[in-house]
């Protein structure tokens, strides 16, 4: 397995290490709930190393980027991001990604862990066509979320720049803690504010610890995996592998908004999406609430009233906030608007739930 920097102070925190996409991650370390609420309440620092960045760049940058995802990376500015997908040609989705215009002809994608190696497949492949430049970054950079309602005000007294003013989806390089070149990224993955950190490895260790001592008086705890799914959940931000994958599409996930049908956003499969969002899908991807005590999990059955199965459970977790079972999963057409009545069949029971558009909280 492959070791972020961080694995030592991981461990000597008393951290749970899994295999979490051939990285040694920690899962928890004071708990998966308590975690979860510290995020909510005050503050959270995520080790998320794991993830891949592959720079583009060159003059045909932007026609490869502007082919390969659904977004319109054409409105984008410099210091600005965007969330998009990567269509499979097919109808289904390579992966999703953050893609960020450092500058003219230059852009950071940010991919997830365990498709990384798929991805840099997919754009080297795909840029035989275009010819761009392609470097992946990933074992060179490591990533820090510090996320939560009192994240600014930790990176704050870090820094000589206002990055309470940093809008959502954009970034700066800036001096963090003394550590030069952070980008620092008002985006995350727990609906709770803060930000993502990109620095380093040579630097990585000695940000972390800055970040740990700015934090101590708002009470920031290092978080695990765990509570980075119950914290995405609640919010209702789809995973991949989980909730979206090489057979669902943008369109299916609710992911429409991002999926950009400008007249130069030439993307791949771009006929077959428009066709469907404008002739609609079989299945949609919807949220629910379940209105009897039980955990919706992974590959569980949806049915109807008469027990007749709709669809599948595709993330489901105890949600800490509303200490209540919450879920995601695709159902047929029909079965996908707020307040429709559904069952999710839990051995041999079915426990009612109610359809519900995220966020739950």
């Amino acid at each position: 397995m492959k070791k972020t920097v961080f694995n030592d102070i991981h461990r000597a925190a008393g951290g749970r290490m899994v295999e979490f996409a051939g990285y040694d991650m920690p899962v928890e370390f004071s708990g998966i709930r308590d975690e979860h609420l510290a995020v909510r309440h005050h503050a959270g620092i995520f080790d998320v190393s794991h993830m891949g960045e592959i720079r583009v760049g060159g003059p045909r940058a932007a026609e490869l980027v502007q082919y390969l995802t659904t977004n319109d990376i054409s409105v984008l500015v410099p210091g600005q991001a965007q969330y998009a997908c990567f269509p499979n040609g097919q109808g289904g989705i390579v992966d999703d990604l953050l893609v960020y215009f450092i500058a003219p002809n230059d852009y950071l994608l940010v991919v997830n862990a365990s498709n990384t190696a798929k991805d840099w497949d997919w754009l080297s492949d795909n840029n035989r066509r275009f010819g761009a430049n392609l470097r992946n970054d990933s074992d060179s950079i490591s990533q820090l979320a510090v996320q939560g309602p009192d994240a600014v005000k930790i990176i704050a007294a870090l820094t000589s720049e206002p990055v309470g003013t940093l809008p959502y989806y954009h970034f700066r390089f800036l001096t963090v803690g003394g550590v030069p070149d952070v980008l620092v990224s008002a985006t995350g993955y727990t609906g709770a504010g803060g930000f993502e950190l990109y620095v380093r490895n040579s630097d990585a260790i000695r940000l972390y610890n800055e970040i740990m001592n700015a934090g101590a008086p708002f009470k920031l705890q290092p978080i695990g995996l765990g509570a980075r799914d119950t914290l995405r959940l609640e919010m209702g931000f789809t995973l991949y592998g989980n909730d979206i994958d090489d057979t669902t599409s943008p369109i299916e996930a609710g992911l429409s908004r991002f999926v950009k049908f400008t007249e130069a956003n030439d993307f791949i499969d771009r006929p077959r999406l428009l066709a469907q969002k404008t002739d609609g899908v079989s299945r949609h991807l919807c949220g629910f609430v379940m209105q009897e005590r039980g955990i919706p999990r992974h590959g569980y059955p949806l049915a109807d009233s008469n027990g007749h199965v709709i669809g599948h459970v595709t993330s489901g977790t105890h949600s800490p906030i509303l200490n209540n079972g919450i879920g995601m999963g695709y159902v047929n057409t029909g079965f996908e608007k707020n307040g429709t009545e559904i069952f999710v069949k839990i051995r041999d029971r079915l426990l009612k739930a109610t359809v519900k558009k995220p966020p739950f909280i």
